[in-house]
């Protein structure tokens, strides 16, 4: 989701954990069993982000099923960043939280070199077994200092670009997705199209929807972003952020943005008006798309290979928290739906492409008639292929928000990008403490 990938409203829950004799006796253990409640039943509590689709796919109800003795109960929260700040209050107090807790890929570096303590070790249910079933990056981005395991991935966040291929005929742009692939073989080619399309765009129509979601999706295309390999900090002199940073200013300067702050109602709302033609797009937008385009857009819309080669856009994980009350029964949900099965479920109803190694191979035909019939399991599966595996910083996330609100601040408030690059400075700064 993914971002940093989507979002949603957590609320607070739990009680204490308390264990049966029983399962003392069988477990050995109170670490890895709690009590079900009364006739058995249980209810596990999923607090999440964004678009994680679970509950959309029927993937609920289908375990719920297989379980008749498990209620599933899920929150989420509309935007990441207000999601991380709960997570983190709750975290140090110890109360309120799920039995599940999403994270954004984005943020696992923070638990697993600083809040590993936090979350359950997944090796005592029996996690390790699973190491070959997920990509090696996904799987090693969280394993703590110690070995051990600290989430099980959900999606990965491989990049295309979506567009509107009713408002390219209308601006008099080709439509085919090979032919504007070529054509936007780079960004400055993106951008040269973006200049063709506002010479003749249907009225209120921009060609993207924040200069924000393009210096993201251009930042994820690079394997060092914010810190290098060995953990310093780069992102004042990274080469390839300042070249993001400069085609964001100049997609602002060229009047090609919709000023849209992503998770927004007026951003929700877009899609369904045609407010902007194009968005990058890592896979997991799609489900989002459909969501917030309804059925008025199916068959408007097309996806074609992203401009600048492959890149990773979000994609999470799933933990349970070590205050769960449920953390035997959390394991097991989890590991249902992270496996290949229900990963590739997920991705012909959703988008959300998967990080089984497994699941890639059963959707590598898979095409999506609400995109005009795009080979989605091909343009996603090229592109995560080719992804780079980026390394992950503990801030990763924090100084991507305080980039991309400068940015905003360009577009929205027409700050001058060298005002707004010093105001990013201070507000890293003022994060990193």
């Amino acid at each position: 989701m993914p971002i940093a990938r989507a979002t949603r409203k957590t609320a607070a829950r739990l009680g204490a954990v308390v264990l049966t004799g029983a399962l003392l006796a069988a477990c050995g253990s109170s670490d890895t069993e709690s009590t079900s409640g009364a006739g058995g039943k249980v209810t596990l509590t999923v607090d999440l982000f964004g678009s994680f689709g679970y509950k959309e796919a029927g993937l609920y109800a289908e375990y719920e099923k297989l379980h008749p003795n498990v209620t599933i109960k899920q929150t989420d929260t509309e935007d990441e960043a207000d999601y991380w700040k709960s997570l983190q209050t709750r975290l140090a107090g110890g109360g309120g939280l799920a039995d599940v807790q999403g994270i954004e890929v984005g943020r696992i570096a923070s638990v697993t070199q600083q809040q590993a303590d936090k979350f359950e070790d997944l090796k005592k249910y029996g996690a390790d077994s699973l190491k070959d079933q997920f990509a090696e990056a996904k799987w090693a981005a969280a394993t703590g200092k110690n070995g051990e395991i600290l989430g099980l991935g959900t999606d990965v966040g491989p990049e295309a670009m979506c567009y509107r291929a009713d408002l390219f005929k209308k601006a008099g742009l080709p439509t085919d997705r090979e032919e504007l692939a070529k054509r936007w073989s780079t960004w400055d080619g993106y951008l040269a199209l973006g200049k063709q399309y506002k010479a003749k765009a249907p009225a209120k129509s921009a060609w993207l929807d924040s200069i924000g979601s393009l210096y993201s999706i251009m930042i994820g295309q690079h394997e060092e972003r914010y810190y290098n390999a060995s953990g310093e900090l780069i992102w004042e002199k990274n080469p390839a952020l300042i070249d993001a940073w400069d085609h964001a200013v100049e997609a602002a300067d060229s009047g090609l943005s919709a000023k849209l702050d992503q998770w927004s109602p007026q951003w929700n709302q877009a899609f369904a008006a045609g407010s902007f033609a194009t968005i990058p797009c890592p896979a997991w937008m799609l489900g989002y798309i459909k969501g917030q385009a309804g059925d008025t857009g199916k068959g408007k819309w097309d996806i074609a290979a992203l401009p600048g080669g492959s890149g990773n856009w979000g994609g999470s994980y799933l933990t349970v928290p070590r205050a769960a009350e449920h953390k035997k029964e959390a394991y097991e949900l989890i590991k249902w739906l992270t496996a290949p099965e229900q990963q590739a479920k997920l991705f012909r109803k959703q988008g959300n492409f998967p990080s089984s190694t497994g699941a890639i191979e059963q959707v590598a035909k898979t095409t999506d008639p609400y995109f005009s019939g795009a080979p989605i399991g091909q343009i996603f599966g090229d592109a995560a292929k080719s992804a780079p595996v980026q390394v992950l910083g503990v801030h990763d996330q924090n100084i991507n928000q305080q980039i991309t609100n400068a940015l905003s601040e360009v577009e929205r408030k027409g700050t001058s990008p060298e005002k707004a690059w010093s105001n990013a400075k201070k507000g890293v700064e003022n994060t990193l403490g």
